[in-house]
C-alpha cells in the first residue's frame, strides 16, 4: 500500500525481456538504503517487487499483464520514473490510500499554467472509469495522489502544482503523454456494496 506521496525519481538504467517479462534496473537515491529484495515499490503507480538490490540501483519485474494495462511497456532506457516505497503502519499518510494497481492508461489532452505557475492538466481516460472519477475527490496519476478538479464523461482535470512538477516525472509532461491512472478503490468497493446490496433487496421481493 501507498500513499500516493512520491519520494524521488529514479532513472531506468537498464530493460530486458525475460520470456515475455520485462526486467527494469533503476537507479535509486540514497535515502532509498533501507530497500531489501522482496520490498514492494510503486514505480510510476504500479506496485512492483524488488528482485535485485544493488547500493545504487534496484531491478523489478513487470509481467505481460502490467505491461498491458500500463505505461512500463513504453519506458525507455534513461528514461525519469516515479518511485515511492511502500507505507509503513504508523507513519504519516500525506494523500490517500493507493494500492498501486492501475487501473488503466489516460492521455493529456491539454495542459495550461494559470496565475500560480501551476498547471491544468486535461486527461483522457475511458468511459468505463469515469464513474469513479469525482469533482473534488482523489486520483493517483503515475503513483501521485491528485485532487480531480472537473470531469467530463471522457475526461478529467487536475491542477498539478510547482512542488509537484519539480519533484515527480510531471516537469516531462506534454501533450499526447500516456499516464497510469489509478482511481479511488473505494469507489469500487461502494459500488460493489450497492450492487449485493439490490440484488439481495430484490430477491426478497
Amino acid at each position: 500500500m501507498f500513499s500516493g506521496i512520491v519520494e524521488t525519481t529514479g532513472k531506468v538504467t537498464k530493460i530486458t525481456m525475460v520470456n515475455g517479462c520485462q526486467e527494469v534496473t533503476i537507479a535509486h537515491s540514497a535515502d532509498f538504503q533501507d530497500l531489501i529484495v522482496g520490498d514492494s515499490i510503486a514505480v510510476n503507480g504500479v506496485c512492483l517487487t524488488i528482485t535485485t538490490f544493488t547500493h545504487n540501483t534496484f531491478t523489478v519485474t513487470a509481467v505481460p499483464e502490467t505491461l498491458r494495462c500500463t505505461n512500463l511497456n513504453h519506458i525507455q532506457t534513461n528514461d525519469s520514473v516515479n518511485l515511492e516505497r511502500s507505507i509503513q503502519m504508523g507513519g504519516r499518510l500525506g494523500g490517500h490510500l493507493v494500492q498501486g494497481h492501475v487501473d488503466d492508461i489516460g492521455t493529456i489532452l491539454e495542459m495550461s499554467p494559470d496565475n500560480s505557475n501551476a498547471l491544468l492538466a486535461k486527461i483522457h481516460v475511458p468511459e468505463r472509469l469515469m464513474r469513479y472519477i469525482v469533482q473534488k475527490g482523489y486520483i493517483t496519476l503515475d503513483g501521485m495522489s491528485m485532487t480531480v478538479v472537473e470531469t467530463s464523461p471522457i475526461w478529467f482535470s487536475v491542477t498539478i502544482i510547482p512542488h509537484t512538477q519539480h519533484a515527480s516525472i510531471a516537469q516531462h509532461y506534454h501533450i499526447g503523454s500516456a499516464i497510469n491512472i489509478e482511481v479511488d478503490i473505494l469507489s469500487k468497493y461502494i459500488e460493489k456494496l450497492l450492487g449485493v446490496t439490490r440484488h439481495a433487496t430484490t430477491s426478497l421481493h
